[in-house]
This record gives structure tokens, sequence and C-alpha cells, in this order.
């Protein structure tokens, strides 16, 4: 008799209800190392447990971790007690983890601790080496898989934003044996190359032995040693490698480390209109300010010309000529009434003077003024000066006695 086909839903339960009625399966400890460690935001843990060989998908709810006290995380060695189930919807069976304790650091992730106390101390994640990123790149390299969703997500942001850029992609494995290798010729390439301004090196999210190519050495001194800023994006946010350390710029994801090495166009068309219209009123303000600025200093300049000091000098020279002149001519003046006085003066008392006035002058025969009876004799002739003429006389008497006018 033929066996009626069951549907996938079907399948999935009966593989479900063997494994619930397992006794190991339903009650199993299994020991292992934590990778790709996810807190989701609804309380749920999600993780996978992992040894040399192989690896399981694991689950730990809500009401489950609230008793947790260890701080899980990719590289820890831990025994997790739960039971072994199916999800239905996609068909994967995983451990459905009730409690966890912790067993030991992992042997990658104590790798990754010593490299990384290693360059710490040599200085290779020193801020003061960090090159800056380029505001305005016009080629940006990229060194990841030519196949994998990261160079997308890094192409579709770097168009999306500026598509201005040249982009130039160097391909190749990112996770393997080979990858540091291929990795470190990719940027050994494109530092070479004068046309590139900014690396971006990196890759998409996955395990902790999957991101575990760049936590190579060689990758780190080859970074370090680079001319080129380089951008580093491998895995998630809460990823970290070497390479995030001694790059000069790290971003959590590769869709990020698109948009830290370009500007938004849009933005910048905008930050643009607002600058050259604040440029525009800073320079109007300038032109005014230097404006009034120029009218004070012509006035100064006015003010403090050679010529314009001359000029009035000129003026102030011929104001004191002026005054020099009008000075002379009052003393002029002045000299001119006191010469009318004083010969005034001289002309009432000369003896021209006092012959108009009615006077005489006596002189003897000698023309000696006779100011006295005694230098008289009798019959002495004598001549009498009158204001128009000269009249001769003779003594005939002399009458001796003191005169007095009236």
């Amino acid at each position: 008799m033929e066996m009626k086909p069951l549907n996938v839903s079907e399948v999935n339960q009966y593989i479900k209800k063997t494994f619930v009625n397992d006794w190991l399966l339903s009650n199993i400890k299994v020991e292992g190392e934590i990778s790709n460690f996810t807190y989701h935001y609804s309380g749920h843990m999600y993780f996978t447990l992992k040894d040399e060989k192989s690896k399981i998908k694991c689950v730990m709810f809500k009401s489950d971790n609230r008793l947790v006290d260890i701080d899980l995380k990719d590289g820890l060695k831990v025994i997790v007690t739960g039971y072994i189930s199916i999800y239905e919807k996609e068909g994967n069976y995983q451990l459905y983890a009730k409690d966890i304790k912790q067993k030991g650091i992992g042997d990658l992730f104590l790798a990754f601790e010593k490299l990384k106390a290693k360059l710490e101390k040599e200085g290779l994640f020193d801020s003061v080496n960090k090159k800056e990123i380029p505001y305005f790149p016009k080629k940006i390299g990229i060194v990841t898989s030519s196949t994998g969703a990261a160079v997308r997500d890094i192409i579709t942001v770097i168009k999306r934003r500026f598509d201005l850029v040249d982009v130039l992609i160097y391909p190749v494995l990112v996770q393997g044996v080979q990858a540091p290798k291929e990795i470190c010729e990719g940027l050994i390439y494109l530092d070479d190359r004068k046309d590139i301004d900014v690396i971006i090196v990196g890759r998409g999210g996955g395990s902790i032995e999957e991101l575990f190519a760049f936590n190579d050495e060689t990758i780190a001194r080859t970074i370090f040693n680079m001319e080129k800023p380089v951008v580093s994006a491998v895995g998630h946010e809460t990823d970290f490698t070497i390479a995030d350390f001694v790059a000069d710029l790290r971003a959590p994801t590769p869709s990020a480390a698109a948009e830290l090495v370009t500007p938004k166009l849009d933005s910048l068309k905008t930050s643009l209109i607002e600058k050259y219209t604040k440029l525009n009123r800073i320079y109007d303000s300038i032109l005014k300010d230097s404006n009034i600025e120029l009218q004070h200093m012509k006035k100064e300049l006015y003010f403090y010309n050679p010529m314009n000091q001359l000029r009035e000098k000129f003026q102030q020279q011929d104001d004191l000529l002026k005054e020099l002149i009008n000075s002379i001519e009052q003393k002029l003046k002045d000299n001119m009434l006191e010469l009318e006085n004083t010969f005034s003066k001289l002309k009432h008392l000369s003896p021209v003077g006092t012959l108009e006035r009615g006077y005489s002058i006596i002189l003897d025969e000698d023309g000696n003024i006779v100011t006295s009876v005694d230098s008289l004799n009798m019959e002495k002739e004598l001549e009498i000066l009158v204001k128009d003429g000269i009249l001769k006389v003779k003594v005939v008497n002399i009458k001796k006695g003191e005169f007095k006018y009236g």
C-alpha cells in the first residue's frame, strides 16, 4: 500500500515529537564555545555553540536567562543545560538553553586578546597615528569579497549619498586561511595607487571564526604602515576585530563605512546654500562697516592731510600778516598822532610860536638874546624880532624892575 505524502509542517512536527520523546535530548548538557552572540531587544538570547569540528544554534528565552549571572560573549566556553528541539517554521533544530555555566575562555578569543595586548603595547592603536579621513574623496578603494552583501551595501550607500565619487573594488577572500594574504595584497595595491583617497576594508557579519581573518597580525601591520587612510568595516556593530583597532576609523557596519567616507550630496547642497547666504550677510555687513570706516578715514585723512594743514597755515599766515599790517598801520597812526601832538607842543614852545602869540625876541648887536637890562647900555642898538619882521631900535631909557603879568 502506497504511503500518503506528508506536507512540510507534518514532517517538522513529527521530528519535533521525536526530539521531545528522546530522554537524552530532553535534558542535555552541552559544552562548547559561544560564537555570534546576540542579545535581542525582546530580551531573548541567540548564539552558536561550537567546538573544533561542529556547531549548533542555541536560544535562551527571556524567562530563562534572568538568572544567568555571567557576562555572555563570543569566545566564552560554557556548559549549557537544556533540551534539543526543532523550530518548525524554519525546520532547524536547536538547543533551547535553560541554564548556562562558564567553562572557560575559547582559544580564538584568547588569541585575539593576546594579539590585541601585544599590538596595543607597541602603539599600533594610538590615536596620534590615526590619519584624517578626506571630506571630499574623488576615488574610494574597497577591499572585500566581490560576491558578498557588504560590497553591494557599500556601493548602494555611496551612490545614494555622493554619486560623484568613483569606486575601485579589489576582490578578496574574507575568511579562511588564504584570506589574510589576499587582504594584505589588496590593501598594498590600493595604497600604491595615486588616485585612491581612502580605503574601506571589511566584510559582512558572521561568527567569530568567520571574522577571524581580520584578527591577523600581518593585516594589522599592513594597515598601520599604509599611507592612505583606512576605514575598517567588519561584521556588525557588536563585532570587534584587530583591524578595527588599528584602522584610522572603525565603522560598525559596511554600510556605515560608506556613510563615513562620503558627504551627503543633498545635505551638502543645503549646507552650501546656507553658508552662501550667511557669507553674503557677513560680506554686506563687512562692506557696510568698511564704508563707515572709509568715511571716517577720509575725514581723518582730510584733517591730517599735509596739504590741508599747509593751506590752513597759509590762511593763518595771511591772517597774521593782516594782523601785522593792521598793527603797523595802527602803530603808524598812533605815532603820527603822537608826532602831531609833539609837533604841536614843540610849535607852541618854539620861538616862532612865541612870536605868533605877540611876543618878541630882543637881540644885541652880537646876535645874543637879551634876557636882562643889566646887559644893556644907553644908546645901544638892538634888534627886535616879531612874527612878521625885525625892528632896529636904540636904547634911550632903561627902567629896572620886576616884570609882572597882568
